[in-house]
């Protein structure tokens, strides 16, 4: 009986997985192909060698995190803030948080995964910019909004204070009105 090989992308998004759940140290040939349940030969009929497989988790990680999720936000449409509301929760969904953490975590000590996440970030940064420029039309007013919204949906993942009388989301809700809900006039 012939077995199907294994595909390319089960490869990555295993290699996603486990960079979400245990760093970039666990995502190795081994690792992989016992996950995978198959031997570690088919691996180098897609990869050079772990490194090339790293960039390809990044590179899925990149696309998934930026391309993806603004062309869904623009393709299903709606005004600035539903559009960058559902951004947020794409970008920062439960499948996608571990990653972008572990990311951020390997990038305190890998110089060209920093360069990638600044990449990353200044996409992202550059979304809302686009998305609120009509919105907030004083430059600085709108800087300092987009990093706050960009900052909220960062940490909420990471801040795990109750808050008396209310619900996280009412929270939440509360805190995108007044980052996001008021125009400023111009100057």
């Amino acid at each position: 009986m012939v077995r199907a090989r294994t595909p390319r992308h089960a490869w990555i998004d295993v290699g996603l997985r486990l960079l979400g759940e245990r760093g970039p140290d666990a995502v190795r040939v081994e690792v992989l192909a016992r996950e995978l349940g198959v031997t570690k030969g088919g691996f180098y009929g897609y990869f050079a060698d772990r490194p090339a497989l790293l960039t390809e988790v990044l590179d899925e990680w990149e696309r998934r995190s930026t391309t993806a999720v603004i062309e869904r936000a623009e393709h299903e449409g709606g005004d600035p803030v539903t559009r960058a509301r559902r951004a947020a929760a794409l970008t920062f969904a439960d499948d996608l948080v571990p990653i972008d953490l572990a990311v951020r975590e390997w990038a305190r000590r890998d110089d060209g995964v920093a360069a990638r996440l600044k990449r990353v970030d200044n996409q992202r940064m550059d979304y809302l910019r686009t998305t609120f420029r009509d919105r907030f039309p004083d430059p600085a007013d709108l800087e300092a909004r987009c990093l706050l919204a960009f900052a909220g949906a960062i940490s909420s993942s990471l801040i795990v204070a109750e808050h008396p009388g209310e619900t996280r989301a009412q929270v939440l809700e509360r805190a995108a009105s007044l980052v996001l809900g008021r125009r400023t006039l111009r100057p």
